[in-house]
């Protein structure tokens, strides 16, 4: 922990040319925590708001319910000097200035629209607390036109016309494993406003300005729009990141069907400029809890205006992404002499990405759940995200060592990209397994290195040497 602690870099806080506004944050899941965190340490007072009263006590006491490097730290800072402050009674926000939005918007059950469930009722309950003066900023993902819908119901909620209630669509775009370096240093702002350009526009700018006024001053893109084109930044942004992950995992397919190396594919193809390196590594694809549900959710959405032609091609982005998934149980199987029914599979990695224990839509758990459902032992490891797996998705056996993983194993799948499975030595392993046979689903480790170590290295998208 200390480790990826180190690598978060706080800016320098200034002051004397801003002014610090009194801010409440709803919600304080991952979103809702890092920003409220983050707000205060940029010199603001905040009130962070949840009905959940075992969080609230939890951050209040110093205890972040998520791994995410450097905000247990934050945290810890914030609190000391007495501007962050948590609680359940939603009266106690009255007073803010600003106020920030920053509930979950989940995928519906059975369905691929996004729930506002959570968005809808923090407006009506927001609405007989909110001061005249005060603005309401949205950050949740929501579908669009939902901000114009969320706007009239907190009016409804407040008592007084639509026209009145001062609302900015500020959508977020953080990396987990880099939340809070995305909060305090974004690559850009994203103002959706009803009316650009009017007089009373340009007050909930010039309002929002004030919060992000560090940031500002060092040169971060501002960019105002309105409501529609704000909500849709974000989803077409996951869209487009989720189109190019599955673009290199259609080629990863391509390759194994040809005998073509896709890591040196995608290397030849990213010197191009127009492309680039980002989002080409090939593996078992993208999961967390943006963008497999908002790209379902945008497609949902595109239907529901008549537009859904528009959006057919993300039914096959998503549908590559998960066919990475079976692949991987294939390999394992033929790794295994074509059976996994007694066979004992190690998984290296259960959250859905390194540095961070979320395994929501989790391509290493859903792998290692098909593999037990085949009839094999299958021990989990992951330097994070035991303690949520062990609850949310019980089945694998978890372990707490690499080694109590690997131990017997007939193969070893390296399914979260953690640098410390990177940094084993492959040697110190060869004795403990079954059989030394590794299949690297995320083309990270050296194959160069586990091959001289005894192993046969496969990967997904890569010839078998």
């Amino acid at each position: 922990m200390a480790v990826w602690a180190a690598k978060v870099m706080f800016p320098a806080r200034r002051y004397s040319a801003e002014v610090t506004q009194t801010i409440s944050v709803i919600g304080t899941g991952y979103l809702g925590a890092v920003h409220a965190v983050c707000m205060a340490h940029l010199g603001h007072t905040v009130i962070a708001y949840d009905v959940d009263e075992t969080k609230v006590t939890a951050l209040a006491n110093g205890r972040t319910p998520l791994y995410e490097p450097g905000l247990d730290e934050l945290l810890a800072s914030s609190l000391a000097t007495g501007r962050l402050t948590f609680t359940s009674d939603l009266a106690d926000v009255a007073e803010a200035d600003v106020h920030f939005i920053c509930v979950g918007t989940p995928q519906a059950p059975g369905e691929n629209r996004a729930d506002l469930t959570y968005v809808y009722a923090a407006a009506d309950a927001l609405g007989p607390h909110l001061r005249e003066e005060a603005l309401v900023v949205g950050k949740s993902t929501v579908p669009v036109a939902t901000a114009e819908r969320l706007r009239r119901r907190i009016a409804t909620a407040a008592g007084r016309p639509a026209s009145q209630v001062r609302l900015v669509w500020n959508p977020e775009f953080l990396r987990e494993g880099f939340a809070i370096e995305d909060t305090l240093t974004p690559d850009r702002f994203v103002y959706g406003v009803a009316e650009p350009g009017t007089p009373e526009a340009d007050a909930d700018v010039a309002l929002l300005d004030t919060v992000y006024a560090t940031s500002l001053a060092d040169g971060t893109p501002r960019l105002v729009m309105d409501y529609p084109s704000a909500e849709l930044v974000k989803v077409a942004a996951n869209a487009f990141l989720a189109t190019k992950i599955s673009f290199i995992n259609a080629m990863s397919e391509v390759c194994e069907a040809a005998g073509g190396d896709v890591v040196a594919l995608a290397e030849a193809i990213g010197h191009d400029d127009r492309i680039g390196h980002k989002f080409l590594g090939a593996g078992v694809g993208f999961g967390g809890g943006c963008l497999p549900k908002d790209i379902r959710a945008f497609m949902a959405r595109a239907g529901e205006l008549g537009a859904d032609q528009a959006l057919t091609f993300l039914r096959e982005v998503d549908a590559i992404n998960l066919r990475r998934r079976a692949r991987m149980v294939d390999l394992a199987r033929e790794a295994c002499g074509g059976t996994l029914h007694g066979r004992t599979v190690a998984v290296l990695g259960a959250a859905f990405k390194p540095n961070s224990d979320d395994i929501r839509d989790s391509p290493a758990l859903d792998i290692a759940e098909m593999i037990q459902a085949a009839g094999a032992t299958v021990r989990v490891h992951d330097p994070r995200a035991l303690h949520v797996a062990r609850v949310h998705r019980p089945g694998p056996d978890y372990v707490d060592t690499v080694e109590e993983a690997v131990a017997g194993a007939h193969v070893v799948l390296h399914l979260t990209e953690w640098q410390e499975y990177r940094d084993l030595d492959p040697g110190t392993l060869t004795a403990t397994v079954q059989a030394p046979v590794v299949i690297d689903g995320r083309n990270k480790l050296d194959p160069t290195r586990w091959r001289e170590a005894g192993w046969t290295y496969r990967a997904l998208g890569r010839p078998n040497i």
